[in-house]
């Protein structure tokens, strides 16, 4: 029972760390998760974040499979609650403020302040899982060929998730 307490304290924390997206809580995700908790090592952290890719709805969906493994079925739903909850409940808060300051001179400021940071926790969640996952010239190949194909044409990212996949699976 205190492994479900111990997911709703960590899921509650990292819901607040997900400004620009869920990727700008991967650090931290993995420092609770693999270091501190040792609920999973890296590596099978990656692959619960490559299957929150894969499936519908928002990537971070892969809380779900964390809480489980760190708690049962109980711990899955405490997981999602917890990840969640916070953030509904302070978007709801923060939009309906944000509407009524539509003429406070300090809102544009704010505005233009919050985009480099979710910008900048973004890029360490990614740097974070590359580290992870680049393990050599073939993974980094296919690194870059994802990164310049999206650069270059409007493509689906699951389509590029299973071609990801399918060359892994002809690679390695």
């Amino acid at each position: 029972m205190d492994q479900i307490f111990a997911v709703i304290r960590v899921f509650a924390y990292l819901s607040l760390l997900t400004v620009g997206g869920g990727m700008a809580a991967f650090p931290e995700m993995k420092a609770q998760v693999v270091g501190i908790h040792h609920w999973m090592d890296f590596t099978q952290l990656i692959h619960f974040y490559s299957l929150g890719q894969m499936v519908p709805g928002p990537n971070m969906m892969m809380i779900v499979p964390i809480g489980d493994w760190a708690a049962g079925p109980l711990g899955a739903v405490a997981a999602v609650a917890a990840f969640f909850g916070p953030t509904a409940l302070l978007t709801y808060v923060a939009g309906r403020l944000w509407t009524r300051l539509e003429a406070w001179p300090w809102r544009a400021s704010i505005q233009k302040g919050l985009a480099p940071v979710s910008v900048g926790l973004l890029l360490a969640g990614c740097f974070t899982m590359a580290k992870g996952t680049i393990s050599g010239v073939e993974t980094a190949s296919i690194s870059a060929g994802v990164l310049l194909i999206l650069l270059q044409y409007k493509v689906n990212p699951a389509l590029l998730v299973i071609g990801g996949g399918i060359v892994g699976l002809l690679s390695f």
